[in-house]
């Protein structure tokens, strides 16, 4: 039986394809485990200096396949203790990973599928993407994430107004909020992220991880505590073979030949 989230690695990039297009990616209990493994072996290899997320067929993920829920039983089922054990240890996972993580978003990118995306480091969209915080039209709260990730990337009225009234938005605006980092003609996407992952691939590997540790946790943190960061940090940094490079090639007028150590 072909796995609900497809792994291979080409260029020191690690492709993340979410693979059931029948149902838009829609995510049951075996795609939560496949992807909680794909980022397993992503982050924890060393050869892997970028990972891309992408959904296979005509759209990103439209979120949770609620027609995994026995409708006799949905008065029963509990959400909050459900989200413990899928997307919130998926989350955790793709926090501590040092490498940087783009999400490739085309067709919809709905619900938890949207918060998803929001927990990856870059977003970039295809000029048909079609994006929405759908858990209000079903009576439930935004999951996943997304009441972390969106406040924070597009601030809290926009990420309020988007929760609240579960609207869609297209590519344009949501480039104009900051919710994507960039919006690529369908037919580009995937070489545009093919290049920019390639690019973060070519790039020091552990100084972004380290990066990604700080600013994610400056929202939670005083000043003082956001300097020590960056002194513990840019110590780590300074004894990685990559900066040593880095300094090497500035006195030598070449390009950096990074390696990711």
């Amino acid at each position: 039986m072909e796995k609900n989230v497809l792994y291979e690695v080409t260029a020191g990039v690690a492709y993340l394809t979410l693979n059931r297009p029948h149902v838009l990616n829609a995510f049951n209990e075996q795609m939560h485990n496949d992807l909680y493994e794909a980022f397993e072996r992503a982050g924890s290899d060393r050869q892997v200096r970028a990972i891309v997320l992408r959904g296979n067929g005509k759209g990103f993920s439209a979120g949770a396949d609620l027609s995994m829920i026995d409708k006799d039983q949905l008065a029963t089922f509990d959400h909050g203790e459900h989200l413990r054990h899928t997307y919130n240890r998926v989350l955790l996972r793709m926090a501590e990973i040092e490498q940087p993580i783009i999400a490739a978003m085309h067709g919809a990118t709905v619900g938890a599928g949207l918060s998803l995306a929001l927990a990856c480091d870059f977003r970039l969209a295809a000029e048909s993407s079609v994006f929405s915080l759908a858990f209000v039209n079903i009576g439930l709260v935004p999951d996943a994430g997304s009441s972390y990730f969106l406040p924070r990337i597009v601030g809290l009225s926009k990420a309020l107004e988007l929760a609240v009234t579960g609207r869609k938005i297209g590519s344009d605006e949501a480039e104009q909020i900051g919710l994507v980092n960039r919006v690529v003609a369908d037919e580009a996407l995937a070489g545009e992220v093919e290049a920019f992952a390639k690019k973060l691939a070519h790039m020091p590997t552990q100084a972004i991880g380290l990066m990604k540790r700080t600013m994610y946790a400056s929202f939670e943190n005083d000043l003082h505590t956001v300097l020590e960061n960056e002194v513990r940090t840019q110590s780590l940094a300074g004894k990685t073979a990559d900066h040593l490079e880095g300094v090497q090639a500035f006195y030598e007028k070449r390009r950096p030949q990074f390696t990711g150590q």
